[in-house]
């Protein structure tokens, strides 16, 4: 397929750049706006039961919406006293009713003298107005953003701040589209200069660029298409920018380098691009296959946060595979000679009095030799290497998930500084309510489960529709409309943090409590962070047991071998735990300052997942483009112990340098994404950048040589039966 595919680009290569750069206008002028489409939500399971007490509040009540609080500050006077305050206050809740997406009830203590002790801070300088918005992740936080450029501001010396769940997701939103902008402006010109130095030419250099534009404007029109069908995480747009770039380079790099090795070998410039298509060609298919299948593995979980990331992976790989399998060959045909045109390396040579640097033997080079140094050390690098990777992965036992909140932004951002004055100069804690839904049930039977809830520790009072019980006692009747047809609400009012132990301590006592013959659903921030991190538990041997399955039959028909599959799993999952166990160190405990954010004690729950589908997708790209040069030597010796050790040698000498090269290129396409002002994106891009660089170097560089040197010959050991499946249907590197 390729070799066609590549035979009919060199028939009429300007017609096939022609047709590239249309395609780049149109997707550049459909992507333009995706990220106006796309969501910052999707960290919950739909099919949860505290999401599914969410939908029936919304549905039946029309509340439980996504909130946006107005913070209304009077320095050094008493906002329950000052009739400016009063009428400044009552003004924004009279106003807020022209709006019909706004639900009731709006909390204030204008409104609700109830709820007026928790929504005062303890100077009586400030005070909250609490308003519930209809739309879901979908059009709450637009509503959010047109509130607070409504109401937000200074008026007659008081102070509103809008801030809350509604406006931190409007202005992620933001922040996303700046971050994105920020991490290109960093990534391409860095990643320029890199090349320049790789390729030694200014012209070879842009080649991979123009793929890498190529991939992410197009990756980036397919997620609007995706987002016609389905909810899509704005943050895809991040890894949808990343890895564009990287694997666009990666795969480019990897062709052109191959391409310019039978030149030097003394083909043809057309013969040299139809040899590397049909050599590293295949390898890139298939590394893109292995990529996509590991990032699918993502469909099976239910937030739309993973989903998505899915999505945005399959999309790019299949642009980035398509640009450097159609684009690649078409340039290469057209700029023949002049590829190596703008060579800075010869001037740079001439300057320093050095010769020109002619073509070296692969046994002569310095990566033939260090290979060699560490076969003659297999076993105690293999120890030594392991034991460092187990180190480094240890603090991942101690890893934390919980759900994100506000401290995701910068601490300069306005949203952000009001939720942490709320939480410094409020006595009461935001979102520690835990809210029951119970389907089926007498009035009786709620208000005995009410009393005996009300005695649970830390529990301050629990509202029934019909009484407010506070240790076991109705201390006062009530009229409410938490009953509606066969549904009951009750709402349990404490002062725990719900995402500190001590939220989830009193939700889990909650829980004990024995229910009414009814069905009962618990759902507020300390639920909804529970259900999330259980649906990721209880999802995670599926995803990774898809992940194992694929790979392991792909690598068997790359290789046919068993055992070379079985050895890149333990590998990735080596490097991987140590990867994890450094996120853990700096963003859950603390070190290095968090690396600039804020360290909250546990890691966003959806993150360490995404990071394992995208991080082992990545290490396994750089498993084939390895392994696809040792069998291609391999399948040419003789097939002894020695000349096992060969093929290893010659095969990571000959890829060492553009594995090496290209994790560098991609470990700075994902250090850009520290960059990012939103916390958890920061922590993915640091973390990628360490599980690249480290599989490109304790991996690829000493413990994959050390193995295949202690294997020998049983690195290609299959069953009889599946040696003949392998002949039937196995791939080839030629």
């Amino acid at each position: 397929m390729v070799e066609r595919l590549t035979r009919a680009v060199l028939a009429a290569p300007r017609t096939v750049l022609v047709g590239a750069l249309a395609l780049l206008v149109l997707f550049g002028l459909y992507g333009g706006g995706v990220a106006s489409h796309l969501l910052s939500g999707g960290f919950e399971d739909p099919h949860a039961e505290s999401a599914q007490a969410t939908k029936i509040l919304e549905d039946e009540y029309q509340r439980g919406g996504i909130p946006v609080i107005f913070k209304i500050d009077a320095p050094n006077r008493d906002v329950t006293a000052d009739p400016v305050v009063g009428r400044v206050g009552k003004q924004l809740v009279e106003d807020l009713k022209q709006y019909d997406f706004i639900q009731d009830p709006v909390l204030s203590i204008w409104t609700d003298p109830v709820a007026a002790r928790n929504l005062i801070s303890k100077d009586k300088s400030s005070t909250l107005v609490v308003v519930p918005l209809d739309g879901g992740e979908d059009a709450a936080p637009g509503h959010a953003e047109d509130l607070a450029e409504r109401f937000g501001g200074e008026r007659d010396g008081v102070r509103i701040t809008p801030t809350g769940q509604g406006k931190v997701f409007a202005d992620t939103n933001t922040q996303v589209s700046k971050d994105l902008f920020l991490a290109e402006a960093i990534a391409i010109p860095i990643s320029f200069i890199a090349l320049v130095i790789i390729f030694g030419g200014v012209i070879a250099a842009l080649l991979p660029l123009a793929v890498g534009i190529f991939s992410i404007v197009g990756t980036l029109a397919l997620l609007r298409v995706f987002a016609l069908f389905a909810d899509v995480s704005i943050f895809t747009m991040n890894l949808a920018t990343a890895m564009g770039l990287a694997l666009a380079i990666d795969y480019t790099l990897l062709i052109i380098t191959r391409y310019r090795e039978e030149v030097a070998g003394g083909l043809t410039r057309e013969a040299a691009i139809h040899r590397a298509m049909a050599t590293s060609g295949r390898t890139v298919t298939f590394s893109a296959i292995t990529v996509g299948l590991s990032l699918s593995g993502l469909l099976l979980f239910p937030q739309y946060f993973l989903r998505s990331f899915a999505y945005a992976g399959l999309a790019v790989v299949v642009v980035a595979l398509l640009g450097s399998l159609v684009i690649t060959p078409a340039l290469l045909k057209v700029l023949g000679d002049r590829i190596d045109a703008l060579d800075l390396r010869k001037p740079v040579r001439r300057a320093l009095g050095r010769p020109e640097r002619g073509f070296v033997p692969t046994e002569q080079t310095w990566w033939y030799r260090f290979v060699q140094w560490v076969l003659r050390r297999a076993a105690p690098v293999m120890l030594i290497t392991t034991v460092v990777l187990l180190i480094l992965g240890a603090p991942f036992l101690s890893i934390k998930l919980g759900f994100p909140d506000d401290r995701i932004l910068p601490t300069s951002h306005a949203s952000r500084v009001a939720m942490n004055e709320i939480r410094d100069d409020y006595e009461r804690k935001l979102g520690g309510e835990v809210t029951i839904v119970i389907t089926g049930s007498t009035d009786a039977a709620v208000d005995d489960y009410a009393a005996r809830l009300s005695k649970v520790a830390d529990v301050d009072a629990v509202t029934s529709p019909d009484a407010l019980f506070v240790d076991g006692r109705a201390a006062a009747p009530r009229k409410s409309e938490d009953r509606h047809g066969e549904y009951r609400i009750l709402t349990v009012t404490s002062n725990t943090d719900p995402l500190q132990d001590s939220g989830k301590t009193l939700l889990a006592n909650l829980r004990e409590v024995a229910k009414p013959d009814a069905d009962v659903k618990f759902t507020g921030t300390a639920a909804a962070t529970e259900d999330t991190v259980a649906s990721i538990y209880r999802h995670l041997p599926w995803v990774l047991l898809w992940v194992a399955v694929t790979t392991f039959i792909l690598l068997f028909l790359f290789t046919g071998s068993v055992v070379l599959p079985l050895k890149a799993l333990v590998l990735n999952l080596l490097s991987l735990s140590a990867t994890f166990g450094a996120i853990v160190w700096i963003f859950q405990d603390g070190h290095f300052g968090a690396l600039g954010t804020t360290a909250t004690g546990f890691i966003t729950a959806t993150m360490p997942i995404l990071m394992f589908c995208v991080a082992f997708g990545l290490s396994m790209d750089y498993e084939v483009f390895l392994l696809g040069r040792i069998r291609e030597e391999w399948l040419k010796s003789g097939k002894t112990r020695a000349d096992s050790d060969h093929a290893v040698a010659f095969g990571l000498a000959n890829t060492g340098r553009v594995i090496t090269a290209a994790a560098l290129l991609m470990a700075i396409v994902f250090a850009a994404m520290m960059a990012s002002q939103v916390s958890f994106m920061r922590m993915f891009g640091f973390g990628l950048t360490i599980a690249v660089l480290m599989d490109a170097t304790l991996i690829r560089m000493l413990l994959v040589p050390a193995f295949m040197r202690l294997a020998g010959r049983a690195n290609w050991w299959a069953p009889a039966p599946l040696r003949k499946l392998h002949d039937k249907i196995g791939l080839s590197e030629s």
